[in-house]
């Protein structure tokens, strides 16, 4: 038996695991424990280590069994549960794609809501050319993991005569991006406001993305000339950014929440 709390940001769900009973079967427990039929369910599981300094550092499966670099609601929700469980109020979080310091604002019984310091992204334009498909226009984005970044002005965020999901799907995985590529579809509403929908690596399409969120708002404001400070709405809800200067790390404010903790055969 496994112990695990689950919790979403925005509908994009989680399993918090501590990394000492992992015994190095992160691929294998992920791709078990994060089936929607025949176990938990959930996008990932993150692999909390406490280390002997005190500090702390994540590993994140996604649902496949792949390893990825970091997750930005990931790393919220396990902020959240280090604030619930042990009163850490402010705590930075060790992953593969740097430290992420995360503060809690306030908190309402299981929902918490976090600012979180998600680094300087790196945003270059840079189309693409995919095999039956065409060339695409967008950017190439980095915010401690990789993204592809395409703007849209469709109501469905179709593009190419392609649904998000598939074209999505094309590009996550398309050789261009040796080690796969998460994939947003940017619909500017306003100067302070986008709307997008994510396709994740390892994944698929999700409700919601911490990640996905900087990497959208730094293309649009770097690319669309949007606000610095602005609101990035997903399927699963709005989150907001604020990224003062290019030279400067994006900070994310948005929800996590708890579902329940258990124990589950594995």
């Amino acid at each position: 038996m496994i112990s695990f709390v689950k919790a979403h940001a925005c509908g994009n769900d989680f399993l918090i695991i501590e990394e000492a009973v992992a015994g190095r079967r992160h691929a294998e427990l992920a791709q078990k424990l994060c089936s929607r039929n025949t176990s938990v369910g959930a996008d990932g599981i993150e692999f909390l280590e406490r280390r002997a300094d005190g500090s702390f550092f994540l590993r994140l499966f996604n649902a496949d069994g792949s390893e990825a670099e970091l997750s930005g609601n990931g790393t919220r929700c396990v902020a959240a549960w280090l604030a619930q469980s042990e009163g850490l109020n402010e705590v930075a979080l060790g992953t593969h794609g740097g430290v992420r310091t995360c503060r809690v604002i306030s908190s309402d019984g299981p929902v918490f809501q976090i600012e979180s310091g998600m680094g300087v992204p790196r945003v270059m334009r840079r189309a693409i050319e995919l095999e039956g498909v065409g060339v695409v226009e967008g950017a190439m984005v980095n915010v401690g993991n990789p993204h592809y970044v395409l703007f849209v002005d469709t109501d469905d965020f179709g593009s190419h005569g392609m649904t998000w999901q598939e074209l999505g799907g094309k590009i996550a995985v398309s050789p261009l991006f040796p080690h796969g590529t998460n994939v947003e579809f940017v619909k500017v509403k306003s100067a302070d406001e986008i709307e997008f929908r994510i396709f994740e690596r390892g994944c698929g399409p999700t409700t919601s993305s911490g990640t996905g969120t900087c990497a959208s708002s730094s293309a649009a404001i770097a690319l669309r000339d949007c606000a610095r400070s602005l609101t990035a709405v997903a399927e699963g809800g709005a989150q907001s950014v604020v990224w003062p200067s290019n030279g400067e790390a994006m900070m994310l404010t948005g929800p996590a929440e708890f579902v329940c903790v258990g124990e589950v055969f594995a």
